[in-house]
């Protein structure tokens, strides 16, 4: 280390010293039994320390001093903190050599300065976060682009008292590389639930992250800038117009709808409760043409943006409640009380998460109760669940948990499991997962939050209570078809039928997706289906308007 700062590099670094405004404490974690990492940055902490008289170096032992290490929320070691008036979060894990000497050194001034250095805009763009925001940048030492990226979350930290931003040596710390999937630097994890790779300008990277911790305010804001831009010209749907067609949805079928039908120049206004649907639940898509990898967030982005270059009128987070038909004319009453008329509709309405329907389920959705593991695993970190199934999707989701959760049990109301043999094998060996076969959940406990479900055989012989934070139901999923029920018939599985060409029953009412009766429940199928029922409405309103004609 005493290469790094020889007298040439010290004499530049107490002139950039001489820019400090505040002292600055550099609070030091390493271990008794010390890392060649813990030594070698508590040698290059020293050299720092001894450069200007406002920088002290304070030495903890991670174990010894564990209340001092808690304050801080230090959990690992070489861990360093740069303090200034107050802790804003600024933290680096593992040695800050290499390339990442100049973060430590950018750290230290902005803590001195007590400003982020960013411009006003964008730290009232950060001020729109208020809910913590944990930021960890993975680097390698020999990566040129990563200091920009350490800087950036660097500065959001000083910004926003609500977030903290550490640097993390990918080297030092294979164990985080291995759970967030790195595979190249920089790469910036968001709360452990999501990340992007890059150093990304600031701009791009506050939008990341207000993407993951405020979707709506991202949204917003993301709209202006397409608005902007001139890719945006989509509009607010008016409950006064009549509208030639409105599509109920806004996943894969309702997107792909609403691109034909608006270039067959129709009026069209979409009508959905959640952009993307389910493809916001799955983490990584890899048979989209033409698109070998993309995560399905950003693939429902991806879709909302193009339908959005179009003349679409649109009503999100809102469902239809029922559809009734009046002189030939559709009227959609949604849940918030509004009510938009069309000449024709295409409902894609696609499918919900089951429920079990037992005692303490709808209080503890959202506390303990989840149906998503991709998303919610991290949550549930050295504690017990639960996966209700025994399919393919309770196996996978017990496959996300297994590196997570100190203990997995999957109960099954069947006496078999229907998931695939090699997958079945896989989690079934893990060390810290329990089958149990021919069980059902009977009831979810707790007070303000799961604390456990009681467990009962098929034969009612058997009935225990297991402590388990958290629960994940994976046992398929239900049509949203309460819109539609008395005003169509549906099949015995609750799905609408179709023709070849998504028609129903019922003329002018066309459906398309997971909704119909099609059993391909595919991205692509879906897509597909909404470009024909776009096509197919097109006819019906040319067909109807001639006949009205005559």
């Amino acid at each position: 280390m005493a290469e790094l700062i020889n007298d040439k590099l010290r004499k530049e670094i107490a002139s950039i010293f001489e820019g400090l405004k505040n002292p600055v404490r550099l609070v030091f974690f390493t271990q008794e039994v010390a890392c060649d990492a813990c030594r070698r940055q508590d040698e290059l902490l020293r050299s720092v320390d001894g450069i200007s008289e406002k920088i002290t170096l304070e030495i903890y032992d991670l174990v010894n001093d564990v209340q001092i290490a808690h304050q801080y929320g230090i959990n690992k070691v070489p861990a360093t903190a740069v303090i200034g008036d107050k802790d804003y979060g600024v933290r680096f894990y593992g040695i800050t050599a290499g390339y990442e000497f100049s973060s430590l050194i950018e750290a230290i001034l902005m803590v001195s300065r007590g400003s982020s250095g960013l411009s006003r805009e964008l730290e009232d763009l950060l001020m729109l976060i208020d809910v913590p925001v944990h930021l960890e940048v993975m680097v390698t030492l020999t990566c040129p682009y990563c200091p920009h990226m350490v800087h950036t979350a660097h500065q959001m930290a000083v910004a926003n008292d609500y977030i903290g931003a550490d640097m993390v040596d990918a080297a030092e710390f294979p164990q985080l590389v291995q759970r967030y999937s790195v595979q190249g630097v920089p790469r910036t994890v968001i709360n452990e639930l999501a990340a992007f790779e890059g150093a990304l300008p600031p701009l791009d990277a506050v939008m990341e992250v207000l993407k993951v911790v405020k979707p709506h305010v991202y949204d917003r804001i993301d709209a202006e800038m397409r608005k902007s831009r001139g890719e945006m010209v989509a509009s607010e749907a008016d409950p006064r117009e009549t509208y030639q067609v409105i599509i109920v949805g806004a996943g894969p079928a309702a997107m792909s709808a609403a691109i034909y039908a608006s270039r067959k120049d129709l009026n069209v206004a979409l009508i959905g409760e959640h952009v993307g649907g389910q493809v916001t639940d799955t983490a990584n898509i890899e048979n989209w043409l033409g698109t070998p990898s993309i995560s399905g967030k950003d693939l429902a982005e991806v879709f909302r943006d193009h339908v959005e270059r179009y003349g679409v009128s649109e009503r999100f987070d809102v469902s239809v409640t029922f559809i009734e038909k009046k002189d030939g004319i559709f009227h959609l009453h949604t849940s918030d009380g509004k009510t938009f008329k069309a000449n024709s509709v295409i409902y894609c309405a696609g499918k919900q998460y089951r429920k079990l329907g037992v005692p303490g389920e709808n209080r503890f959705i959202g506390k303990g109760i989840a149906f998503c593991a991709t998303c919610d695993a991290p949550l549930y970190r050295g504690k017990s669940v639960a996966v209700v199934g025994g399919g393919n999707s309770a196996f996978t989701a017990a496959r996300d948990l297994i590196a997570v959760a100190k203990e997995i049990h999957i109960i099954n109301i069947l006496n078999d499991f229907q998931a695939d043999p090699p997958l079945i094998g896989e989690v079934s060996n893990a060390r810290n997962v329990q089958l149990h076969p021919g069980m059902q959940v009977k009831e979810f406990l707790g007070q303000d939050k799961l604390q456990g479900i009681r467990v009962e055989s098929n034969d009612g012989k058997v009935r225990f209570d297991l402590q388990v934070q958290g629960v994940f139901l994976e046992i398929g999923l239900s049509p949203n078809t309460e819109g539609v029920k008395g005003f169509i018939e549906l099949n015995g599985k609750g799905e609408i039928p179709v023709g070849r060409d998504q028609s129903t029953a019922v003329p002018g009412f066309f459906a398309a997706g997971d909704v119909t009766d099609e059993p391909e429940k595919q991205i692509v199928v879906a897509a597909g289906a909404g470009a024909k029922a776009a096509l197919a409405a097109y006819d019906y309103i040319i067909k109807s308007t001639l006949k009205a004609g005559m």
